[in-house]
């Protein structure tokens, strides 16, 4: 049951501190219910109160303090490791997915979930206890009524029970618009991202500017706030009626109940009083409602994240994998076979793109250049040939032997990837060795950024840098990998002629020397004699292979390679 989400989730994380804190929790509001209880046979009995009364009122109220201090301190002790365990398990398994996956559910999707999923779960946990306690004041004040009289327990009994049934069909529709608000919430989050990523497009366009805030963000922020105002408008109802409620249920006591039966009036006294007491607790516990629906609700967007990035996650060996077990220079042949790959949830569908069938060989010791047109497949072979994508059909072998969902962390071990939309990590993460600082010192010599960025604790002193600039950082830590394969895509596109000559005549036939296999995506064909062949892709598939001497004997309209 939904309802119970959250309880479940709890008792699974660690069932001995739920447990305690709950227990703790009931036993505080116990003790109040017997505050009460001593409080109205104290009203009853005036002057003439035995000792036992005072004694057991002070030691009620001692075990209401300590009990409810327990509770908070157990609280505060299970929230924040269970919380933190929790963001860090969906950042694994975030991690631990295929990036197709990702991809599919968005950068919005999986941030609302890191961030408001999270703490709003955290929020809700904070709320059990209270909760607890002011439950347990609640039944216990019933019980306590219907030790008064029986008869009109029944009654109010009656009563609440046709409540009941109203508060659940307004609390079920309350439940329901706060999913939507959730949905609506990821929608706002979108076009905040849009903001920040298209935020120079937007400055240069008005008219583009004006309808993205009026016509896109405006009426996704107005629908975040509707299905707001609407799940607290159905709140306030189910506090209005359960309020009406207890009005009715006094008033019936005071006016109706008398008319028909005579009560004595220390019963009648005691009922309403303890009536009046529960108002509060009750009060607690509808306004803590909200909270646990939405830690209900975002517990549920986690769980589904979190299984449907389980259901297909494919790094299954990470636990048995050394990556640092694999030799830097060993000699390796990367082969595609027949390799197709369609963006398409149907593989029939006309209007995806589709990559294939490819063939391919890649070796120790080559450098290839891999050229085509925008849309040409480009990135999408890049992502097949590094282990990203997994093919839908034909075969990706490594050295001969197939690479399969056991073996394709391995894989991608054998691979220094630098992407056209790269990211780069202030840390060397992972890098580790006596010589990296020495060998990266003389990388950032290389290519002329010394002067901009040095290296210590295995920390860059700064990122923040031009396109440019930040390109040859992410070189420098592809060459620290020292892997047996590279791959750039497009990493000379925003270079000056300076370092596009530095990247071309020196660092690339470097790795060739130093028996690395070498793939690069460029359209600069002034280069290509460097290379040992030359790879074209059109619409998805490999259109010609050429070699340097091939190039160097014929005229191509689309590859003006220059042999020298």
């Amino acid at each position: 049951m939904t309802s119970l989400r959250l309880l479940r989730f709890l008792l699974k994380s660690s069932r001995g501190v739920v447990l305690s804190m709950m227990l703790a929790g009931i036993a505080s509001g116990l003790f109040s219910v017997a505050v009460v209880a001593l409080v109205s046979r104290a009203l009853q009995m005036g002057a003439n109160m035995p000792f036992y009364l005072i004694a057991g009122f002070v030691l009620v109220v001692v075990g209401k303090i300590g009990t409810g201090l327990a509770a908070q301190l157990l609280l505060t002790r299970f929230s924040q490791g269970t919380i933190l365990d929790l963001s860090i398990t969906l950042v694994e398994k975030i991690l631990k997915a295929p990036l197709r996956s990702v991809e599919q559910h968005g950068s919005a999707r999986i941030l609302s979930t890191l961030t408001d999923d999270v703490g709003a779960v955290s929020w809700a946990v904070q709320s059990l206890p209270r909760l607890a306690t002011n439950a347990a004041v609640v039944v216990g004040c019933a019980i306590y009524l219907a030790w008064l009289s029986w008869q009109m327990f029944l009654v109010g009994f009656v009563v609440t029970a046709i409540g009941a049934v109203v508060y659940k069909l307004m609390y079920t529709r309350a439940f329901k618009v706060i999913r939507e608000s959730r949905e609506s919430r990821t929608r706002v989050l979108e076009h905040f991202r849009t903001l920040t990523s298209g935020f120079k497009e937007l400055k240069m366009h008005r008219a583009r500017r004006e309808e993205f805030v009026d016509g896109e963000l405006r009426p996704a922020a107005n629908e975040y706030r509707r299905t707001n105002l609407a799940a607290n408008k159905h709140y306030s109802l189910v506090d209005a009626w359960l309020q009406c409620l207890l009005y009715s249920l006094i008033g019936l006591l005071l006016f109706a109940v008398p008319t028909i039966r005579q009560l004595p009036m220390e019963t009648l006294t005691g009922y309403v009083f303890a009536i009046l007491y529960m108002m509060t607790p009750l009060w607690a516990v509808i306004s803590t409602m909200p909270s646990v629906a939405q830690g209900q609700v975002a517990l549920g967007k986690i769980e589904e994240l979190g299984i449907s990035l389980d259901a297909q996650a494919t790094d299954r060996s990470d636990t048995a994998f050394n990556a640092a077990a694999l030799p830097a220079q060993r000699p390796v042949v990367v082969e595609m076979k027949q390799v197709i790959f369609s963006y398409a949830d149907n593989a029939s569908s006309e209007h995806d793109f589709t990559l294939g069938p490819i063939d391919f060989r890649l070796q120790s010791g080559e450098l290839v250049f891999v050229v085509g047109g925008n849309g040409s497949g480009k990135s999408t072979f890049v992502k097949i040939l590094a282990g990203l994508y997994p093919p839908q059909r034909g075969e990706l072998l490594l050295d001969g032997a197939q690479v399969a969902e056991w073996n394709t962390e391995q894989y991608r071990e054998t691979f220094s990837v630098v992407f056209a939309d790269f990211h780069l990590f202030e840390r060397l993460l992972g890098l580790h060795g006596t010589a990296l600082t020495a060998n990266a010192e003389r990388y950032l010599q290389l290519l002329q950024i010394e002067h901009k960025v040095t290296l210590r604790d295995r920390k860059y002193s700064t990122t923040d840098l031009s396109t440019g600039q930040r390109k040859r950082l992410a070189l420098v830590t592809a060459y620290l990998e020292d892997r047996p394969v590279y791959v750039f895509d497009e990493w000379a596109a925003d270079q000056d002629p300076e370092y596009k000559q530095i990247f071309y005549s020196k660092l690339l036939p470097d790795l060739r020397a130093r028996g690395k296999a070498v793939v690069v995506i460029t359209h600069d064909d002034r280069y290509f004699h460097l290379g040992d062949r030359v790879v074209k892709l059109e619409e998805g598939r490999i259109v010609s292979t050429d070699t340097v001497t091939t190039l160097a004997d014929r005229s191509d309209p689309h590859i003006a390679a220059v042999a020298r």
